[in-house]
């Protein structure tokens, strides 16, 4: 996408302008609006160099979803130490979390996935059976902190949705749902600190 480095070959420029022109179209027109021929006119190539790279729609979307996936995964990545307070790690991970939500981008694209996953179901049983085998970074950080003994649980898979919940349904749910602003910094800090010890009041 734009914010990365730009590809060196130039079919990998086309395939990375093609990306960036789904993104667009998908952002402005949602999924079932969105053609290829208004990808390839907005990439500047050609309808057939767009299905040389993807052949279809749905392969697109998918690649860009992986990709959205991929930019997730990035925001908690913060690997779990056993000499620091578990208080100030979840912390750092939802500090992350936060900086992810506010995203203009990842919000636009969460929203279009999740209209084209109520439209195409089965393009979002795709998407989740694609992805089954990933694991967040905060269900490695509470497997690591359960395996270290600081955390009691045997499913950090539950315990770490448990958590998304706490936050997304102040910081998720309202603003893709209902169009409601980001949090401000101050109640950020208030769902953030409240979830956490609300987590481990339950599991430490």
């Amino acid at each position: 996408m734009s914010s990365q480095t730009a590809p060196a070959r130039l079919t990998d420029r086309k395939r990375a302008a093609i990306i960036d022109a789904a993104v667009a179209e998908f952002r402005q027109s949602g999924y079932a609006a969105t053609s290829m021929d208004k990808v390839a006119a907005t990439a500047g190539v050609s309808k057939r160099t767009v299905y040389n790279h993807f052949p279809s729609k749905e392969v697109l979307f998918v690649q860009i979803l992986e990709q959205l996936w991929e930019r997730a995964f990035e925001g908690t990545d913060l690997a779990y130490r056993k000499d620091r307070p578990l208080r100030a790690q979840l912390l750092e991970l939802l500090e992350q979390k936060f900086r992810l939500l506010n995203d203009a981008y990842f919000a636009d694209l969460a929203r279009v996935a999740i209209a084209a996953g109520l439209h195409a179901p089965d393009l979002a049983q795709e998407l989740i059976a694609r992805m089954g085998n990933r694991e967040e970074g905060m269900t490695t950080w509470i497997r690591a902190a359960a395996a270290d003994g600081r955390l009691k649980t045997t499913d950090p898979l539950f315990a770490a949705e448990q958590m998304q919940a706490l936050v997304k349904g102040f910081a998720f749910w309202p603003q893709i749902a209902m169009g409601q602003p980001p949090l401000t910094p101050e109640k950020q800090k208030q769902v953030a600190e409240s979830a956490v010890d609300m987590f481990l009041s339950y599991y430490a």
